[in-house]
C-alpha cells in the first residue's frame, strides 16, 4: 500500500500542473474583466468628450453669432442631460463636474446670446472642467 508521501510524489508533475492551469484561468478571467471594464470606460469617456464639443459649439453659435436655429440653448439642454448620463459610468470626479455643468447650464442657459459675456464664460469653464477631468480619467486607464 502506498502512501500520502508517495503518492505525492508520484503524482507531482500533475499537481503542479493543475495549480498552474487554475492560477492562469483566474488570471485570464480577471484581466478580460479589467479589459471590458477599461474599454466601456473609455468609449464612454470618447462620447462624453464629442458631447462636449456639440455643447460648447451651441454655445459660441449663441453667444457670438447669434444663430438662433444652431445655437438654439434649447437644444444645449440634450447634450448636458446625455452628458450628465454617460459621466455617471465613468469613475472618478467626471460625474461630479458633469452635475456641475448640469447646475451651470441651468442657472444660465437662459443668458446666452446677451451682451454680458459671464454665463457663455461659467458654461465654458464648467466645460473645460470635465473636459480635464475626462481627458485625467483616461489617462489613468491601465
Amino acid at each position: 500500500m502506498t502512501t500520502m508521501r508517495q503518492q505525492l510524489r508520484d503524482n507531482a508533475v500533475a499537481l503542479i500542473s493543475l495549480v498552474i492551469a487554475l492560477g492562469s484561468l483566474g488570471y485570464n478571467t480577471w484581466r478580460n474583466e479589467r479589459t471590458e471594464h477599461n474599454r466601456n470606460i473609455r468609449t464612454a469617456t470618447f462620447e462624453l468628450l464629442t458631447k462636449l464639443a456639440e455643447l460648447e459649439r451651441v454655445v459660441f453659435l449663441a453667444q457670438y453669432d447669434h444663430d438662433a436655429s444652431g445655437g438654439n440653448p434649447r437644444t444645449g439642454w440634450t447634450y448636458v442631460l446625455v452628458i450628465r448620463d454617460l459621466a455617471s459610468v465613468v469613475p472618478g470626479p467626471v460625474s461630479a463636474q458633469a452635475t456641475q455643468l448640469q447646475s451651470t447650464w441651468a442657472a444660465d442657459w437662459e443668458d446666452l446670446g446677451k451682451s454680458d459675456e459671464n454665463a457663455a464664460q461659467r458654461i465654458d469653464d464648467a466645460i473645460g472642467k470635465l473636459r480635464e477631468a475626462s481627458l485625467s480619467t483616461l489617462k489613468a486607464l491601465r
